[in-house]
Formats: C-alpha cells, structure tokens, sequence
C-alpha cells in the first residue's frame, strides 16, 4: 500500500495494524508501527493510543502490561487531541476488573466522574462481565448499583450477565430472579440467555431445570442453535447421559453440511469427562475421515483425558496425529495433563448417579457447590427491574 502513488500515512491505518498486531500478541511489532507512525509524520490521536494500550493489554505479563497501560493513560491526559475518551475508560476498566483489582478500579470509576466523559452502558456490562467470569459477585453487584445511580437501565447484555455469573456460581435463587425481571422488562431473552441456563443447571447436575428450559425457549419461539446443542450436549454429559448427549450430536451432524469444530469438542470432551477415552478416539477417526480438522484445543482435552486414564497407546496415537499437524505443545498443555494424571485417583466433587438414566435430586443438587446465600438481594433485584 505504501507503494502506491495514492497513499498518504494516517492515523486510522496505524491505529488498526497496532490492534492487529496485540491481537495476535506481537507487542513489539505494535511498539515499532507507534514509532514507525511518528516517523511518518503523523501525530498520535485518541484512537491510535487506546489500540496502544489495547495491544500491551495482550501481553502475557498482565501486570507489567496494566502498569504500561496506565502509563499511557495518564501520558494521554498531558496531550490535547490525545485525551481519554469513553472508549479508553472502558478498555482499562475491564482490564482492571479482570485482573480482580477493585482499588484500582475504584480509582479509576472517581476519574472518570471527575472527566467530562460520561458512562455508557458498555463501561457497566463490560465491568460486570469481567467480575462476573472471575466469581467476584459482590464486586458485580456494586457496579450494578453504580449503574443504577448513574440513570443507566440494564439492557438483554447485562441480564445475561448476570444471569451467567449467578449460574457459574450455581446461585440459582438469583439468576432464576433476575431472569424473571427480563420478562418483566421492556428487554426479551437471547439465545445467549437460554444457552447459558441450561449449561449451568447442567453443571449442576440440575437435568430437569435445564430441560425446562429448552422447553421454555420454544414455548418462546427460539429454535435451539448449533450453541444450544453443544450446550445439551455438555448438560447431559454432566447428568451422566452420555447415550442422549451422542443422539444430539448426532442430529446436530445429519442437520449440518459443515459441523462445526466447537461442537465435535463437546462431545469429545463429553466422551472424557465420563471417563471414555476409547469412544472418544474412535468419534476423533470418524470426524477426521470426514474432513473436521482438530485444533490444539481438540488434543488439549484428549491428552488430559487419555493422562488420566493412562492409556499410553492412545496417548502415543495423539501425539503422531499432533505431529503429522504440525501442532507442537507447550510447557502448560503438559502441565495440564500432569495435573489431570495427578487428580485421576481423587473422588469426582459432583455426585455419582445410580446409573445412566436416574435423574439427580433436585434439592440437594441445587444447594451443593454455592457459596453465595440464597436469599435475593433486594436492592440488586430492584436495580434490575
């Protein structure tokens, strides 16, 4: 491009290579276009400094990167067409949120009251979200009360949210009330909404909720997707029902030209979680045959699965198969597996079913594994609704 006669350095091309290059995790390449971009003669803006602190944000050193990113942050305060916008606050916010730094976070909502930059909605959901996926539920449901007293109303996004986060907890009591203020609001359900019930009922062991939830969603008029599906699949895998886990994927595959690799894992993962690594090997041949290409996430769970069962011709069959892919492992897919070899004579946490088809005990599996009361905070219900 920069060989055409036409072609005139811009802000806007340096600003997207820079996130390119963080996505893909080459700081250093991002670092040299910044430098390449001043060269040019163009003058860093807004956009070019959030893609800066986007891409160190990537960085395997997630302190080192938070620090580089504060950096920046305040460098950007001292230059006039360079100050943060709502944009900058929400990028560093759900990076602090994710690193589990309240203080920091708290610092960082004071400044931004204090800036003539308003909250959206996006700084909110992107916050809870990440607080959400780490099981900090107090800390989301203060930034849910922030939001409330700011005059922002919750949309479908952060509903799911914390919908999600209640289930991954397995604080059914809320997430179960907060879906019932979705209905109750102007917002509808999402697929996203449904998928992640019955996904977290079924990590529960929860097989009846999780399937009146499927029969909720169609009652609606949603017809489950392949996400839905691989959902079921992981539902049933955890109620030990393998049999209907495979008739799913099965319909999944004759209704689909193309499988998708996400959904050939599941039932791969559904296969070792229990403890079946031969059928698993043998669905890994049938779909191989049929054109899916694994990833290294495919023989990430394989080789913990055939670690545990300590089978070492399987093992020694995947790791040819790796080979001849061209897909090298590092040290933490070892790390993994030796740490699955050494959890392999340990008694599972979820409770053993009499057999395959015996549905679990609703009352006591809805109370094992919460460490969250059961009673609703009122005031993040009243927030919500």
């Amino acid at each position: 491009m920069q060989k055409q006669r036409w072609y005139v350095a811009d802000n806007g091309i340096y600003s997207k290579l820079i996130s390119v290059m963080g996505r893909k995790g080459q700081i250093r390449m991002a670092m040299w276009l910044f430098s390449q971009m001043r060269n040019s003669g163009c003058r860093p803006d807004t956009s070019v400094y959030n893609s800066l602190i986007s891409a160190h944000l990537h960085s395997r050193d997630k302190s080192k990167a938070l620090a580089k990113a504060l950096g920046y942050f305040e460098k950007m305060k001292t230059i006039d067409r360079c100050q943060p916008n709502i944009v900058t606050y929400n990028i560093l916010l759900r990076a602090f949120a994710q690193a589990g730094d309240s203080k920091q976070l708290d610092i960082l909502f004071k400044d931004l009251d204090e800036s003539p930059v308003s909250p959206d909605i996006y700084t909110y959901n992107g916050v809870m979200d990440a607080y959400g996926k780490n099981g900090m539920i107090r800390e989301m449901e203060s930034v849910l009360v922030r939001m409330k007293s700011n005059q922002c109303r919750p949309d479908v996004i952060t509903f799911n949210i914390l919908i999600d986060s209640y289930g991954r907890k397995q604080a059914f009591d809320k997430m179960e009330q907060v879906y019932k203020s979705l209905l109750r609001s102007k917002e509808k359900p999402t697929h996203p909404t449904f998928n992640s019930m019955i996904t977290n009922y079924g990590k529960a062991r929860l097989r009846e909720k999780a399937e009146c939830v499927l029969d909720k969603m169609t009652e609606m008029g949603f017809k489950p997707n392949y996400v839905t599906q691989e959902c079921l699949i992981m539902m049933y895998a955890y109620c030990d029902c393998v049999s209907r886990a495979r008739q799913i994927f099965d319909e999944l595959v004759s209704s689909r030209n193309n499988v998708h690799l996400s959904s050939v894992n599941a039932m791969l993962d559904a296969y070792c979680i229990n403890g079946l690594p031969m059928e698993a090997d043998q669905l890994l041949d049938s779909v191989i045959k049929k054109g899916v290409v694994p990833s290294a996430s495919t023989y990430k769970l394989l080789y913990k699965a055939y670690t545990k069962a300590n089978d070492k011709k399987l093992i020694q069959k995947l790791l040819k198969r790796m080979n001849s892919q061209g897909i090298v492992p590092n040290k933490k897919f070892f790390l993994d597996a030796l740490e699955a070899f050494g959890n392999s004579e340990k008694k599972p946490q979820t409770v053993p079913s009499k057999n395959s088809a015996t549905k679990p005990d609703m009352d006591s599996a809805s109370n094992s594994g919460s460490d969250i009361s059961s009673k609703p905070n009122l005031s993040v219900w009243q927030v919500a609704t």
